[in-house]
């Protein structure tokens, strides 16, 4: 087994995991620490290091608000359960899960950017141990990066002194940390040139924006995004949230420093750290990342649409029951307005479709909501075949049912657990069946990484049930129940409306 692994900066020692024939390295510095003039720039390269870094617990968690245990927040009860896991600005650090007992294997490399809104989260949550995966023979990575003010603020003081890189450090942290693996994940006998990157949620978002950011030619060769492409249907919903332009940016950052009470760039890097965190939360501000014409050079869903992205296989999906979009109205009245609105002449088929003769507005606006993630992908889909792209895509529909006495639903996040096969870890009174389900999910995901096809055999030795590309000819997909199946059923007739109407706006991408 590979305990002790030389990489760029020096010596590495890691820990036999829960199974011995996976190593840990935990805590692993891929940047310098963003501290004093490193706070609000892009991360530096690590500093060497004498004698033999001992990888065997994680690092500090990213500045973020302190986690409150309450039973009324569900992921409070799912794994934000440690009030007192340490915390510090001095975050830049990724884990590595290796089966290899070799350097020269050539394994494949799954880098994975957490969820959490892009506002707090960590590498430490206990459904990320990237054990399970490991065992497939798959080299796990997860990256840590900068969170809320401290990975996204801008000000015109940072644009000018570092134009290069004035904004997204939060991103910026997360491309550091995968070319880092690129660079040295042969020493945990890694290949690097098979790297799939993936995330949930933000983490999924991010993928996308790594994905559709020029500075990332070659950065990897497959991805995995859940529950993290939305685009908007109907106006006034949450999500998704909009992106500022930098300069928009800029003037929020210069009304942040002076809610802190400074007036440059140098007195607010000299700032405590946790004043800057709690004064961010009291200004309640969400920061995000930005269009920046350099990182980010436009909206990374429209980007990905023209194809301004890497061209490589992916696995898209999202649970049953999350991100609805509802039209927001208060009467049939307000209904038949926005269908106008929206669609002019095709109005009468949208209320046709929604059942507007039902006269109750809000069975009506039952009846009209849409996943937003699923109105994403169908028309990624779509794109995907009319631009002769072509790229494989496999899509997925997580539908299990979670017990618990909070009866949750598939509630967002929680497929976590199953793909990444850590329910032991949960609370939640997960039975065989549940089991089953983790494993063949996880199973799939690590096909996926290894190949770029999900599919193959079971544990078992069976045949797991094919999981064939999405096509608009074919717009199937992975249905995740109590047990494995894939669903050959058109979507709904609402669904192929709205994505047909997509491409009438103009918003049409091409």
């Amino acid at each position: 087994m590979l305990r002790t692994v030389k990489v760029e900066n020096g010596i590495i020692q890691g820990l036999p995991a829960a199974d011995p024939r996976i190593t840990s390295f935990k805590g692993i510095p891929f940047a310098a620490p963003p501290l004093g003039e490193n706070r609000w720039r892009a991360p530096k390269p690590a500093k060497s290091w004498n004698g033999t870094l001992k990888a065997f617990e994680f690092a500090p968690i990213s500045m973020q608000a302190k986690t409150v245990i309450d039973e009324k927040n569900i992921y409070t009860r799912e794994w934000n359960v440690d009030p007192d896991i340490p915390m510090d600005e001095d975050c830049l650090y990724l884990n590595v899960w290796t089966p290899a007992c070799s350097t020269n294997e050539k394994l494949p490399v799954f880098v994975w950017y957490f969820g959490g809104v892009l506002q707090f989260g960590n590498t430490a949550e206990m459904e990320f141990d990237g054990e399970r995966i490991a065992r497939r023979g798959i080299i796990v990575v997860t990256v840590n990066y900068r969170l809320n003010v401290f990975g996204f603020l801008c000000h015109p003081e940072i644009t000018a002194e570092a134009p290069e890189a004035p904004a997204n450090f939060g991103n910026l942290d997360q491309q550091a940390g995968t070319q880092w693996v690129k660079r040295n994940i042969e020493a945990f006998g890694g290949d690097p040139n098979n790297i799939t990157i993936g995330g949930q949620s933000a983490g999924g978002g991010s993928v996308l924006s790594q994905l559709t950011s020029p500075q990332n030619e070659g950065l990897c060769q497959k991805a995995i995004i859940q529950s993290g492409i939305i685009t908007m249907l109907y106006k006034g919903n949450p999500l998704p949230l909009e992106k500022s332009n930098l300069s928009q940016a800029e003037q929020e950052g210069i009304k942040f420093f002076e809610f802190l009470g400074v007036s440059s760039l140098g007195e607010a890097r000299k700032l405590d750290a946790e004043y800057i965190r709690d004064k961010s939360l009291e200004y309640k501000k969400f920061w995000g990342t930005v269009e920046d014409n350099v990182f980010c050079v436009g909206d990374p869903f429209n980007l990905f649409l023209q194809n301004k992205r890497l061209m490589v296989p992916m696995l898209l999906g999202h649970t049953s029951s999350e991100f609805f979009n509802i039209p927001n109205v208060k009467n049939i009245d307000e209904f038949r307005e926005l269908a106008i609105e929206m669609f002019g002449d095709d109005a009468d088929e949208y209320l046709k479709l929604c059942e507007v003769q039902l006269g109750d507005v809000d069975e009506v606006r039952k009846k009209a909501s849409v996943s937003s993630i699923e109105y994403a992908i169908r028309i990624i889909g779509q794109v995907n075949a009319d631009t002769n792209a072509n790229i494989p895509l496999y899509y997925y529909n997580f539908d299990a049912e979670i017990p618990g006495w909070d009866n949750p639903g598939t509630f967002h996040s929680v497929d976590l657990w199953f793909f990444f096969e850590t329910l032991a870890k949960c609370w939640r009174p997960f039975i065989g069946k549940h089991y089953d389900l983790a494993r063949q999910m996880c199973n799939y995901w690590a096909n996926f990484i290894r190949s770029g096809n999900p599919n193959g055999k079971d544990s078992t030795g069976e045949d797991m049930p094919y999981w064939e590309s999405y096509t608009p000819k074919a717009p199937y997909g992975m249905v995740f129940r109590d047990k494995v199946e894939f669903v050959k059923e058109q979507p709904s007739n609402l669904m192929k409306f709205l994505v047909k109407e997509y491409f009438k706006k103009d918003k049409n991408p091409y």
